[in-house]
């Protein structure tokens, strides 16, 4: 009888415990990245380890942020048209100097969405072949360079207005091309 319920004691504390929480690799990639640049931006400018200090800071560098990041910004709501607000979960943690990788596991439980964002793919302009990508990738390499292309009708027209930028944005990859 004795054995019988320490085997159900351990059988309660094994379904209790549950999962462990923990981050896998690779895991809310842009979340820790994101988060681990601003705790870094925040040691080097010496603010202040205040709640508020760190919100003011946060908001202000969400507004400068683009692509996946300002997507993170608008789910924790650090963005002027986000419909939720939880940056008080990640500014008053920051304030304590908890780690970024469980800043974001706590974030993964209110709002499963902001661990699946991840970074797209970048493209080694160096070796990659312009004609072979897609429409959708020639644009999107012109929006990570802030450039857009006004009256661009046809695939070599945007491969044109690449290659012509290409010295300004990515000249290591201008010089090592030769098919220009």
């Amino acid at each position: 009888m004795l054995c019988l319920s320490g085997l159900s004691v351990a059988l309660a504390l094994a379904l209790l415990s549950g999962p462990s929480e923990a981050l896998k690799e690779g895991e809310c990639e842009v979340c820790v990245t994101f988060l681990g640049k601003f705790y870094q931006s925040l040691k080097d400018s010496n603010t202040n380890f205040n709640n508020g200090d760190i919100e003011t800071a946060l908001l202000k560098t969400c507004k400068d942020a683009k692509g996946k990041e300002n997507r993170f910004c608008y789910y924790i709501g650090a963005t002027s048209d986000a419909a939720t607000k939880i940056t008080n979960e990640v500014s008053k943690p920051l304030s304590y100097h908890v780690p970024v990788e469980k800043i974001c596991e706590k974030l993964k439980k209110k709002d499963t969405q902001i661990c699946e964002l991840r970074y797209d793919k970048q493209l080694d302009l160096t070796t990659v072949d312009l004609k072979k990508l897609k429409v959708k990738d020639l644009k999107k390499i012109l929006e990570e360079w802030g450039e857009s292309c006004k009256g661009c009708a046809e695939k070599s027209d945007f491969i044109r207005k690449i290659t012509e930028l290409m010295p300004k944005y990515a000249p290591a990859a201008a010089k090592a091309r030769t098919d220009l």
